[in-house]
């Protein structure tokens, strides 16, 4: 068979907020299938046979059928190899530990060219699964061999590099399911919940709320000890020494058995327990030395250590450690033994996701002190029925939340107060953790700031817990009536080529004298509460995303137009109010395949798509083929007019008293079911701006309305604005950037 030529990738770029595709980012491929595009699926010798053997969860893929098998049967009838490649890169992602069930193919107004879109996440982890999908089916096309779990070891190593580690995405996922938005800042784990004012801010499990100082006392284990003791918080005896032969002495004073811990160390780095002998305790110095700035040695609490997070004030979560220990065959090494019993358990990795370490007993300075107290390495052979324990801490992670009693939970918290953590692990001992600590001679031991959730996410034993819900609830509490206003700000976007920028700086004005700090990003530049603060056109995805970082921001104005929705998608998740003038300008779109009038619906529609159920559309009457996008918006709908006899408009007021700006007699009235109120006459509403367009001073008042502006702030608003500079003329004078 002569090999098929590779399938030309043409155009590759990532939408990175809602697009004419869906509601998430999705990375859009535009792909040549050359000679393939006479070769349906059914027609290529043994694709099927090998893609299926490659890839056998593609059973699971229901495709356009709607059922599973749906795309196994689209495969038998012949389907075009673009719309394979959507489903390789879909379950690469799925295998790779992202997964993702959205993707659509459609054809261009080329033959053999095609635009493929899927969901992802995060660009770097898409182009790495195209990467991967696109030498796949090339393979598959050209019976080559293709080394399918090394593709998706090297698309899992990206996830891991560049999205979010398990503690952060947990909280994500919680803001999101509450309709929360989110904005990546860095690279790492550092996101913004919510938009503008409304905002929080996490590093992992750490919050704006975190302080520096109490984080600075978390991190020094002698000072939080002296703390809580002083509020009669149970803690063990102990202190910091500078050499192995004082930590000795110490442990002299305190009383055998001990501890010996760094004093700032975290994650159970050099903690040694129930330490008894005097060589045994000079070595856990010199392994605790290098962890921390100082060595603590602590009296030895008899127990199991416990780690309770405490969010808020309150216990969101609780989990339980237990010692390992490996049982001899008299055949087995330690180290085969580790291997056969403990690292062989499928919870056990070394990557964030596995609730479990790996164990190597070579590597591992603290498993070869363990096994040396016993006078053991990893090469010895245990006798048959012999239990080694080859580590005493650091395996937390069985659940307990439903066990603890309400003391120990009372204790906890304090402990998380007096320290000053808003989220904090709080490291306890106790051998029953359903009994007060007093009664069994427990202790606190540490209090963490940015404790890991994992445990608590994946326990290795029980289940569950919904730890980064109990965060987002922390950050933003519950109310009656957030359904979708919990971290957002008012934000109206404007779409279409009439005077939009004139819409979006007028709106901004009309915000500003209502008193909110507002931010406005246009074709004209991008302005702070009237100051502009660059002068380079800013309707475009990283103008907005400015606007909805800044922490000063209570209401942002955001010019779109088709192009900035074709090639970045919209900045924003929702908006509360959502303008769309007209479907002009598709001669400017041919890059992007939009030949005409009739396709500009599809694009202009994202607009109204993401109004919130709470926001309300606006849209021009006097173009029915705008109007036409009502019936797409999930919240109210206000229709703008110049003529007061509009049908459209008629019709929108006798369905369930629908709202209408109208030019009537001169006058500006709003509609409201039967109501009518003038606004006033329009020559006195624009007298000293009467280039204003009519259409465009209506789509303004529209958008006011909706957001509840008063009518006579309205009319005040439009008598003072200037349209020759943004916000009634402020000073396009450049400040510092946002």
């Amino acid at each position: 068979m002569t090999p098929f030529v590779d399938i030309e990738l043409l155009r590759i770029h990532y939408l990175r907020g809602p697009n004419i595709w869906t509601y998430r980012p999705v990375l859009e491929v535009w792909l040549d299938l050359g000679t393939l595009e006479d070769f349906p699926s059914h027609q290529l010798a043994g694709f099927n046979d090998r893609l299926t053997a490659w890839l056998p969860a593609l059973i699971e893929h229901h495709c356009g059928v709607g059922e599973r098998g749906g795309f196994l049967q689209r495969l038998q009838e012949g389907t075009w190899c673009g719309h394979v490649l959507e489903h390789i890169v879909i379950e690469l992602l799925n295998l790779a530990g992202m997964p993702t069930g959205f993707g659509q193919t459609r054809s261009t107004s080329r033959r053999g060219v095609y635009r493929m879109v899927f969901r992802a996440r995060e660009e770097q982890v898409a182009r790495s699964a195209l990467a991967e999908g696109h030498a796949l089916i090339m393979a598959a096309i050209n019976d080559r061999p293709f080394d399918v779990a090394a593709a998706v070891a090297r698309v899992r190593t990206v996830v891991d590099d560049r999205y979010l580690g398990p503690s952060t995405a947990c909280i994500v996922t919680a803001a999101a399911d509450r309709g929360i938005p989110h904005i990546r800042l860095n690279d790492g784990n550092l996101v913004q919940l919510g938009y503008g004012a409304a905002q929080r801010r996490i590093w992992t499990a750490e919050t704006e709320f975190t302080s520096a100082i109490a984080e600075g006392i978390a991190s020094d284990k002698d000072l939080t000890k002296s703390l809580l003791k002083a509020c009669g918080v149970p803690v063990p005896e102990g202190q910091v020494v500078a050499s192995p032969e004082a930590a000795w002495e110490a442990a002299q004073d305190i009383g055998l058995p001990v501890v010996v811990k760094p004093s700032d160390g975290n994650h159970a780095r050099g903690v040694t327990l129930d330490l008894r002998k005097r060589e045994d305790i000079e070595a856990a110095w010199h392994l605790a030395e290098p962890e921390g700035s100082e060595v603590m040695v602590e009296r030895f609490i008899p127990g199991d250590e416990h780690r309770l997070l405490i969010v808020g004030g309150k216990l969101a979560a609780a989990a339980r450690g237990e010692v390992v220990s490996v049982t001899g065959n008299g055949r087995s090494t330690v180290g085969e033994l580790i291997d056969s019993q403990l690292n062989s358990d499928p919870r056990r990795g070394f990557e964030e996701e596995y609730p479990l370490d790996l164990i190597d007993p070579r590597g591992m300075v603290a498993v070869q002190l363990e096994l040396k107290r016993q006078e053991l390495d990893a090469d010895s052979v245990p006798a048959a029925g012999r239990q080694v324990v080859v580590q005493r801490n650091g395996n937390v992670a069985v659940d307990c939340t439903d066990e603890v009693h309400p003391e120990v939970a009372y204790i906890a918290a304090l402990a998380a107060r007096v320290v000053g953590l808003d989220i904090a692990g709080i490291d306890l001992v106790a051998q029953d953790i359903s009994r007060p600590l007093h009664l069994q001679g427990g202790a606190i031991v540490e209090v963490n700031a940015g404790p890991g959730l994992l445990m608590h996410l994946k326990p290795a034993v029980g289940a569950p817990r919904p730890v980064g819900q109990a965060i987002a609830e922390h950050l933003f509490p519950l109310s009656d009536d957030d359904a979708d206003s919990a971290g957002r700000i008012p934000v109206v976007g404007v779409a279409g080529t009439r005077a939009s920028s004139t819409i979006a700086r007028l709106v901004a004005w009309l915000l500003h004298l209502g008193g909110r700090y507002t931010g406005l990003a246009c074709s004209e530049g991008l302005f702070l509460n009237e100051r502009c603060v660059d002068t380079r056109p800013s309707a475009h995805w990283e103008g907005a995303r400015r606007l909805l970082t800044s922490q000063m921001v209570q209401a942002a104005v955001i010019e779109n137009d088709a192009r900035a929705i074709l090639q970045d998608g919209l900045a924003y998740d929702r908006c509360t109010v959502g303008v769309v003038t007209d479907l002009d300008g598709w001669e400017a779109l041919a890059e992007f395949d939009v030949l005409s009038q009739d396709q500009m619906p599809r694009v202009l529609r994202t607009q109204v798509d993401v109004v919130l159920a709470s926001g309300a559309a606006v849209l021009n009457a006097d173009e029915p083929e705008v109007a036409e996008l009502a019936s797409l918006c999930d919240g109210a709908v206000v229709l703008v007019s110049i003529e007061a006899d509009n049908a459209l408009v008629a019709a929108h007021r006798a369905k369930e008293g629908g709202r209408a700006v109208v030019l009537k007699g001169g006058q500006v009235v709003l509609l409201h079911g039967g109501t009518e109120k003038p606004l006033g006459a329009l020559e006195r509403l624009t007298q000293g701006h009467e280039s204003t367009p009519v259409p465009a001073l209506l789509a303004a008042i529209g958008a006011a309305w909706a957001l509840d502006i008063a009518p006579d702030l309205i009319a005040a608003g439009i008598k003072t604005f200037e349209p020759a500079a943004a916000g009634g003329g402020a000073p396009r004078i450049p400040v510092l950037p946002l």
